[in-house]
């Protein structure tokens, strides 16, 4: 018995890399895989149907259950392919790995317009599309009064939750990716939906090419080492995160090699407070420096107001 038996399974930029060991994982715990993926190169140009195919291919040959698909992610009717494929092929839709990605690394100043919104359309839109779908499926399920117990994994970055030089793109869409996968928890659990995301850190065409990364990413020397950046590393949390009784829902989580760590939100820090009278200029510049990291001045939400200057 695998911990995803059952599982009817849609991850998304499955046909290589990350994206790839996720499906491989998923139907080795018993889940019905609907392996996705365009098919282009890293920076989205292109579209081939092999890789998904293939994948397919491998998870057939392992005794497992799984069907490609090559819609493009941030696509909106292509997205509802994507989700009516699953419940088509195999009656029901319980999780939804959102993975697929691109990147058009540059710095600011000499990104372009057409490098922006592709890869803001394709990590955060790409998000929303396949989402939105499954989403609306899991409310009319509730509506209809079936039980359901689904799951999301969103794929956000560090680049995004922590910042990246070189990627004020990709950081953006990925910070709102972590944004978005808060609020979806908000939204959908009353329909019995959980949504969690992860950063993970992982050797893929991505990392080779991410600024500062070129050469950490390397596999060891030594075989018999264990390989920190192995993407296999990432998928069991995926598939966790993706089981019925997995109790998370609005985390995001750092994966790499063998660690777990759960991301504290944003929370408030230094607090300064005007007892009760709007703020001048004039004494921002008096206690405006209370505000600088390292005050002990710390407070919540609940705290405002009460905090001495």
């Amino acid at each position: 018995m695998g911990t995803l038996d059952g599982r009817v399974t849609i991850i998304t930029g499955a046909g290589r890399g990350i994206g790839r060991e996720h499906a491989l994982y998923a139907a080795s715990q018993g889940a019905k895989v609907v392996v996705n993926d365009l098919g282009g190169d890293i920076h989205g140009d292109g579209a081939d149907r092999a890789p998904a195919q293939q994948v397919v291919d491998e998870i057939l040959a392992l005794g497992g259950q799984a069907v490609a698909n090559t819609d493009s992610v941030s696509d909106f009717e292509g997205a509802k392919r994507l989700i009516d494929l699953a419940v088509d092929t195999f009656g029901d839709l319980h999780v939804l790995v959102n993975n697929a990605g691109i990147l058009r690394d540059r710095v600011l100043v000499n990104m372009t317009e057409q490098e922006w919104d592709a890869v803001i359309a394709v990590h955060l839109k790409g998000h929303f599309c396949p989402t939105r779908h499954a989403a609306a499926y899991w409310r009319e399920q509730t509506k209809a009064g079936h039980e359901v117990r689904a799951s999301i994994v969103h794929t956000s970055s560090t680049s995004g939750v922590l910042g990246n030089a070189g990627q004020t793109n990709y950081g953006a869409a990925k910070a709102g990716i972590a944004a978005f996968s808060t609020i979806c928890a908000m939204e959908l659990g009353r329909y019995g939906v959980r949504s969690n995301a992860i950063t993970p850190m992982a050797r893929t065409r991505l990392t080779e090419q991410t600024p500062g990364l070129d050469e950490l990413v390397k596999a060891p020397d030594d075989a018999a080492k264990f390989d920190t950046w192995d993407p296999a590393n990432i998928s069991p949390m995926i598939a966790y995160l993706a089981t019925t009784d997995c109790p998370f829902t609005g985390e995001t989580f750092f994966v790499q090699g063998d660690v777990v760590a759960r991301y504290q939100p944003y929370m408030l820090a230094e607090v300064i407070s005007n007892h009760g009278e709007r703020w001048s200029v004039e004494r921002l510049i008096e206690e405006g420096p209370k505000l600088a990291p390292g005050d002990d001045r710390r407070g919540g939400p609940n705290e405002l107001g009460r905090v001495s200057t």
